[in-house]
């Protein structure tokens, strides 16, 4: 059995509700999904449903989900190539920087990752007096709050001795790989073939988890798909699936059991394409919708959009509000994601510093916490706006709280793109010993500094 009856009705539950809040009409769904027996193939019927549900007439967005259509809702005035010629020595030491820096935040961000609002984790910090935070978190936080990440035996300040895995890191690296092996021309079939062969399943989550799965099941053996290898006597588990038709449920893996498609799984993947085009935010959101649209819809691909044009403009701009306008011209101007991120871009314009914008954005948007896009964009502007270095920066970040490992490393990315070279100091690298332990499989570069040099070259590979 692939999935569990009970784990499947949960995230149709959860399903049911993203549909309501993107504007579909789902009344009576939830009370109809309780009272389906305990049946593969009646859940499959629901989801037929799900694929044909109608949007409600007061529904006043636009939320595309094909390349084409999201160009046609973007800003017109947009710049559709790149904006000046780029000085790519230049840009090959912001990239450098720029994922040292992404490390950096990530491990600032892991030991808080426990969905903390910013709130609790500034009390909690007063309480050791580490506020305002400026360096890695101390193990003596452990003691002032109700909980901490997993990874606080090797991620706590006194206990760091290299850059732990994290999916975060993974994905970035991902990235790189896809850029390295295929180009900008990769496809979702190229992603498929690098996930299943680096990514261990363990080390996703959501999404990309499901979409992992379905991956894996779609595998062809020796030139024949997995049934077929069954059927001609190949070992392993046989009736996946207690279906008459399992490719039934398998088809509407990525639409229908999947309710984090708009969660940031895939902003976490925009890194690389915004490293890889300096001052291109057109090519660096379209390759990042490519890598999103593989397992999010709506809001979780405008968001990976939208940094990656943010991390392209930041290497060639100077005017930070100019990098947050410019980027979001590249994702549809009627969307939520557009709407609510323009008012967090606001009230940090607004605001004299990061603790004030940090409260209206959370006073507006704090609902949309760990992981749901809208107000960790708005507090990665803020981090942007009010950073005085790179480290300064990703302590604002991670101050903030919600996904802190996450947007640690997407601030990172940021800042040190904007930032460039020397903005961050040497107390943050050290710890590390130049050393590197990813969550890939078959990826063997342990060396923090190689392979920064490594991701430093992709400005120049997808130059040529």
């Amino acid at each position: 059995m692939l999935i569990r009856l009970d784990t499947l009705r949960e995230r149709l539950h959860g399903v049911v509700l993203n549909k309501g809040e993107q504007g579909y009409d789902i009344k009576g769904l939830q009370d109809e999904l309780d009272k389906l027996p305990d049946s593969y193939d009646e859940f499959v019927k629901f989801t037929e449903k799900l694929l044909n549900l109608k949007i409600r007439n007061d529904w006043s967005y636009v939320e595309p989900s094909s390349i084409n259509d999201i160009l046609n809702e973007m800003d017109p005035s947009r710049p559709k190539g790149k904006i000046k010629e780029i000085d790519y020595e230049d840009s090959s030491k912001r990239v450098e920087a720029a994922f040292i820096a992404s490390l950096c935040g990530c491990m600032l961000g892991k030991p808080l990752e426990a969905m903390f609002t910013g709130h609790e984790i500034r009390k909690a910090l007063e309480e050791i007096d580490e506020w305002p935070m400026s360096d890695y978190v101390s193990k003596d936080v452990e003691n002032v709050l109700p909980r901490v990440h997993r990874s606080f035996p090797e991620t706590a300040r006194e206990f760091i001795n290299y850059v732990a895995p994290d999916d975060d890191i993974n994905y970035t690296i991902m990235g790189m790989l896809i850029l390295e092996k295929f180009g900008a021309d990769f496809t979702h079939e190229n992603m498929k073939e690098l996930w299943i062969h680096h990514l261990p399943i363990g080390t996703t989550f959501g999404p990309e988890n499901t979409k992992l799965l379905k991956s894996g099941m779609d595998l062809k053996i020796d030139g024949m798909d997995r049934s077929t290898f069954l059927e001609k006597g190949g070992n392993g588990p046989r009736n996946i699936l207690p279906t008459d038709n399992p490719e039934d449920l398998i088809d509407v893996f990525n639409d229908i059991l999947n309710p984090g498609d708009e969660l940031c799984g895939a902003a976490i993947r925009a890194d690389a394409y915004g490293y890889a085009f300096p001052g291109n935010p057109a090519m660096a959101s379209e390759l990042a919708w490519r890598d999103a649209s593989f397992t999010h819809n709506r809001t979780g691909v405008y968001g990976t959009m939208f940094i990656a044009a943010a991390i392209s403009c930041a290497q060639i701009m100077e005017d930070r509000d100019e990098i947050i306008e410019t980027a979001l011209m590249f994702v549809p101007q009627k969307s939520r994601f557009f709407e609510r991120v323009s008012v967090c871009f606001k009230d940090v314009k607004e605001s004299n510093s990061w603790e004030e914008a940090y409260g209206k954005i959370s006073d507006k948007y704090g609902e949309y916490g760990h992981c749901r896009i809208y107000q960790e964009i708005g507090m990665l502007i803020n981090s942007l706006k009010f950073a005085e270095d790179v480290g300064h920066g990703i302590c604002i970040q991670v101050s903030q709280g919600a996904d802190t490992d996450s947007f640690g490393a997407t601030s990172g990315s940021l800042l040190g793109a904007y930032f460039g070279p020397g903005h961050l100091d040497d107390k943050w690298i050290k710890p590390f010993k130049d050393d590197i332990h990813t969550g890939l499989a078959w990826f063997f570069e342990r060396s923090v500094s190689k392979l920064a040099k490594r991701m430093s070259k992709l400005p120049n590979i997808m130059r040529m």
